[in-house]
């Protein structure tokens, strides 16, 4: 295969400027790639794993192949247990969303059960956030919209009664 080159130290800040610039171009995988080369130079990056993730969260539901779990590895790289806690909580809605707009035979249910996993998060969020800081409020709010204007419920437990003979 190939040897992919390093990044130098100095390029990083550039490089983490392009990357959001692909965010915004709706280019995430470019985004991703240059993320990935920053943490090869630079693994405890914080910016550069906050962008790397919601690259990641960008592509969840447009087509493109999106590993939930390697998201969840990606965020488990965070320190800071309040930005664990929210960006948990930007994947999850975005998931619940893609459902949503999947359609299909309980894709209702399964979004709701992702919009409910990203509003627990942004209350765990919530109860850390630094002063002044509502953006978690501001989720769990769009969260219960998202809900309330669907009509989404959560899944009915079926209950099956053995019969005895």
């Amino acid at each position: 295969m190939f040897e992919l080159k390093p990044l130098s130290q100095e390029a990083i800040p550039s490089a983490l400027e392009k990357a959001m610039r692909y965010r915004m171009l709706n280019e995430p995988g470019e985004a991703e790639s240059i993320c990935h080369d920053i943490l090869g130079t630079d693994p405890g990056n914080q910016q550069a794993v906050v962008t790397l993730l919601l690259a990641m969260t960008d592509r969840i539901g447009k087509g493109y192949s999106v590993g939930v779990m390697e998201a969840r590895e990606v965020l488990a790289r965070l320190r800071d247990p309040y930005e664990r806690a929210y960006y948990l909580g930007i994947l999850c809605e975005r998931r619940g969303k893609a459902q949503l707009h999947r359609g299909g035979p309980s894709s209702g249910f399964e979004a709701y059960e992702d919009l409910r996993e990203a509003m627990s998060s942004y209350e765990k969020a919530e109860a850390m956030r630094p002063a002044g800081n509502d953006d978690a409020l501001l989720r769990w709010n769009a969260c219960a919209r998202i809900i309330m204007q669907n009509h989404l419920t959560p899944r009915l437990e079926e209950r099956v009664e053995m019969q005895l003979e």
